[in-house]
């Protein structure tokens, strides 16, 4: 890589999605000639870091085979999966621009778009984030159970973190090092952007469909991104732990008045199975939920305390410096 760090580096995590790159790049090139017209960017002032996450397809034969041939692209093969936070996080930690951009590599985020928040970021910002106005193609699954998350998210942290965002967006160099410096395993970046601070602003824009193929986040997926989002800012599932312990005890002192009183001033009889196996079952699956809850919090604090490496790159591809005769 040359030495003079670069104005802009911009992130691309990609998993299988061989059939995308021709169209990717082709856009990024036109991103280039943009941010090379209006921000009068020179050949060295951008560089573009394509991460792929283990891809299953000819996704890695693509990239090594343009990265190698195209200067200002670059191509961190991971030694395997990590998943699609890893993999920007791996972007970012490599990332040498005074500001860094990250955006998904299936064409839902216009790479054209990165030139508009580099230009809102020199109005005096350290991040900002693009806001979805527009999410085409997908489903109303997909779409209700994202925004019911955000909002929920939301309610339970005590900072802002933005609704309605993914890490489609660009960062200072600050907030970069400092995001750089954080080593947690399971990471929700969007919402460690919102923890770090600083200067923050979103920009909107139409998120366009996927330009092939289907979405890699399953529902599985998708369940372990959002959890992981829950548990990394916010004790509110531990704290509801104790309040159904608390509601249950409530409850339960309650209906042992109500059968004391049944026994003492009354003649009816109590047959005692529906009752019972109701309280059991009851009490049962709250200390089933507040075990669950426990044991998600330790399964992170075990993770962390093996400090293993967040990921591991098997070799950054790119153009060959010309060896000095």
């Amino acid at each position: 890589m040359p030495a003079k760090p670069p104005l802009l580096s911009l992130v691309i995590p990609v998993y299988n999605e061989e059939k995308t790159i021709p169209e990717l790049v082709k856009r990024l090139r036109g991103l280039l000639t943009i941010l090379k017209e209006k921000h009068h960017f020179g050949k060295e002032d951008a560089e573009i870091l394509f991460v792929n996450d283990g891809s299953r397809d000819g996704t890695f034969d693509v990239l090594k085979k343009f990265c190698e041939s195209e200067p200002g692209f670059f191509l961190l093969n991971l030694s395997r999966n990590y998943g699609h936070q890893l993999a920007i996080t791996a972007g970012i930690d490599t990332a040498r621009g005074e500001t860094v951009a990250v955006m998904d590599g299936d064409l839902q985020d216009p790479p054209e778009f990165v030139a508009d928040l580099y230009a809102k970021m020199s109005e005096g910002y350290d991040v900002v984030y693009a806001r979805r106005k527009k999410r085409e193609g997908e489903s109303f699954f997909k779409l209700i159970t994202a925004h019911v998350f955000y909002r929920i998210l939301k309610k339970l942290t005590r900072f802002e973190i933005p609704i309605d965002t993914g890490d489609f967006r660009i960062m200072s160099r600050r907030v970069t090092d400092v995001l750089v410096s954080m080593k947690e395993q399971h990471r929700y970046i969007r919402g460690l952007i919102a923890w770090i601070g600083f200067k923050q602003t979103g920009l909107e824009y139409d998120r366009d469909e996927r330009f092939d193929g289907e979405t890699k986040f399953s529902v599985s997926k998708m369940l372990k991104f959002a959890l992981d989002g829950i548990t990394s800012f916010s004790s509110a599932p531990l704290k509801l732990s104790s309040y159904l312990g608390f509601a249950s005890a409530f409850f339960g002192a309650l209906y042992t008045v109500y059968i004391l009183y049944l026994k003492l001033f009354t003649d009816n009889t109590i047959q005692g199975w529906t009752s019972v196996m109701i309280v059991v079952l009851v009490l049962g699956g709250i200390q089933l939920i507040a075990l669950g809850m426990i044991g998600e919090y330790l399964s992170r604090v075990h993770d962390q305390s093996k400090n293993r490496p967040l990921y591991v790159i098997e070799k950054i591809y790119s153009v060959r410096p010309k060896s000095k005769k």
